[in-house]
């Protein structure tokens, strides 16, 4: 569920050694499952460890996950980076902002996956998001635009050269085109 690289788990030992005895980290999405999901770690002392929560155990020390978060936590990863600025701890998790979907799914699912976890956090950017309408029998994605990229200039280039791109070689043989639906009016909101 978690992967936890060889130096994070060296650097929560260190910081675990200084803290009560049985304290542990917790992994947790705050807002998961939406666009606003964020992921966080803390210390997690004995007292704090919940009978639904899933242990994870490591190197000296249990991750320990709530219920709610853990289906959001699927394929994260915790790394303890060291680079020319310094040291800091790397959390990534791609499926915190929508739950992991099965390769079955249906295409409309699998579509505002893309949209919710790859496509939208692109788009936020530049104060912009996108919706799936529909999926028309042909196969066509057609698409909502709004924040930032209502009324932009680049929506074209956005739509054809990033989302369709991106669409048709992730659905090859299920979406055949990506049409804009928006009545793009330019404004303060729209991004320059």
């Amino acid at each position: 569920m978690v992967n936890i690289s060889e130096k994070a788990q060296e650097h929560f030992g260190k910081l675990l050694s200084q803290q009560q005895e049985g304290t542990n980290i917790r992994v947790f999405v705050v807002n998961p499952g939406t666009a606003k999901a964020e992921c966080g770690v803390s210390y997690c002392p004995p007292e704090a460890v919940e009978e639904t929560d899933i242990r994870l155990p490591f190197n000296g020390f249990d991750a320990v996950i709530d219920e709610e978060s853990a289906p959001f936590l699927e394929e994260a990863e915790i790394d303890f980076v060291t680079d020319q600025m310094g040291s800091q701890l790397t959390l990534k998790a791609p499926n915190a902002k929508a739950r992991k979907l099965a390769d079955d799914a249906p295409l409309v699912d699998r579509v505002n996956y893309l949209i919710e976890t790859e496509i939208n956090p692109q788009l936020a950017n530049h104060g912009g998001q996108v919706m799936l309408v529909e999926i028309t029998e042909e196969g066509a994605a057609i698409l909502q635009f709004g924040g930032g990229c209502n009324g932009c200039s680049m929506v074209d280039v956005t739509l054809k050269d990033g989302i369709e791109k991106q669409m048709l070689e992730q659905f090859a043989g299920e979406i055949t085109a990506v049409k804009d639906a928006t009545e793009h009016q330019a404004g303060e909101h729209s991004y320059y």
